[in-house]
């Protein structure tokens, strides 16, 4: 053979050699590839979210929700909720729906489906049906509940974060006074405000549907058709059930502050006096909170300054020497009453006195004011 044709034959071998070669992919179907491994890394189990059938699965966090709480699978759906549905490998299924005033919801392929009074599980299953009887085989539903708005329970007065709270499923009152971090305790400057006023002794809860079949116990008292207040102190240390009531949707909650008693004058320790877990201190109590006398009081011209719903006071004269010594009845002393205890002078309280007091009072109304 000769030279030419072998070159020839050479040449016609490369070219088939190349030809035989598999091509390199391009960026396009590079990025392909990628963008599909990606998925397969971040795909999510069609039951994530909420789905009693993968109890293993770690579903969607519901800790982010306003007021706090945890939401659990109780929770019932409601007006105004909004909710996130998924079918499992199908994209173009996803929605974001709010549940309207009647208590439905609008979805794809189906149209209006009830949603309130159902759990999120409860309501999977329904739509995991009702698409698989005619559009989808055997599909797999994920709802994510993106905005709580259907339980609403307000939680007011002295507690340390008083606001508008979601109930997420049956809670009692105990159970939602923690949710909004537990009562103001004495001294301790919790709440929103250094210095909050302590928690009263009542919880009031109203409830615009009444209290039905509501049990009357010791501590409960029934105010009105549609208010109650359980004692705070029997509540929380007594273990009573039946004080520890199921709050409902649209309950008002709230914690009463304690209201102070005032003693100035010729006393070791003036100043205010919370009342706490009790309505009332008589005179000799309030006296004994103030560490008793200084030296030169005068006990049979002291007053109690009695402050009444309309804004004005009454002024009571008392001896405070009888009351002590048994012969005159020690009176009682409701919240924001003043107990004065002049010097020896006969007059109220003595020019340095007056001054303390007035000073002392004026500064306690003020930080009562704020609170």
């Amino acid at each position: 053979m000769r030279s030419s044709e072998k070159i020839l034959w050479m040449l016609m071998g490369v070219v088939v050699c190349l030809f035989l070669l598999p091509k390199p992919a391009s960026a396009q179907s590079q990025s392909d590839v990628l963008q599909q491994n990606a998925m397969t890394q971040q795909e999510v189990d069609p039951g994530a979210g909420i789905d009693a059938e993968e109890p293993n699965q770690q579903g969607p966090s519901t800790q982010d929700v306003a007021g706090g709480g945890m939401i659990g699978p109780d929770y019932v759906l409601g007006p105004e909720d909004v909710l996130t549905i998924t079918v499992f490998n199908l994209p173009e299924m996803t929605q974001t729906v709010r549940v309207e005033n009647d208590g439905s919801i609008t979805v794809k392929l189906l149209g209006r489906v009830r949603a309130a009074g159902l759990t999120a599980v409860e309501l999977r299953d329904e739509l995991q049906k009702e698409w698989g009887k005619s559009y989808l085989e055997d599909p797999h539903v994920s709802i994510f509940i993106k905005q709580f708005h259907a339980r609403p329970v307000s939680i007011m007065g002295a507690v340390a974060k008083p606001g508008l709270y979601q109930l997420p499923g049956e809670r009692t009152l105990v159970q939602v006074i923690a949710m909004a971090g537990g009562v103001n305790m004495p001294g301790t400057g919790t709440g929103n405000t250094v210095g909050a006023a302590p928690a009263g002794r009542w919880v009031y809860i109203t409830r615009k549907n009444g209290f039905a079949g509501l049990k009357q116990v010791k501590g409960l008292d029934v105010l009105a058709s549609d208010q109650v207040k359980v004692d705070l102190g029997l509540l929380l240390y007594s273990h009573d059930s039946a004080l520890d009531i199921p709050i409902a949707p649209f309950d008002t909650v709230t914690v009463s502050k304690a209201g102070i008693v005032y003693v100035v004058g010729a006393v070791r320790r003036p100043g205010g006096f919370t009342l706490e877990d009790r309505d009332s201190l008589t005179a000799l109590q309030a006296l004994a909170l103030a560490e008793g006398f200084t030296v030169n009081p005068s006990k049979k011209h002291c007053e109690v300054i009695h402050s009444l719903p309309n804004g004005t006071r009454t002024e009571m004269q008392i001896d405070l020497g009888k009351i002590m010594k048994g012969k005159a009845k020690d009176p009682i002393l409701t919240a924001n009453d003043i107990l004065v205890v002049p010097d020896s002078t006969g007059k109220l309280i003595g020019k340095q006195g007056l001054a303390t007091g007035i000073g002392t009072l004026t500064g306690l109304i003020i930080w009562r004011g704020a609170l």
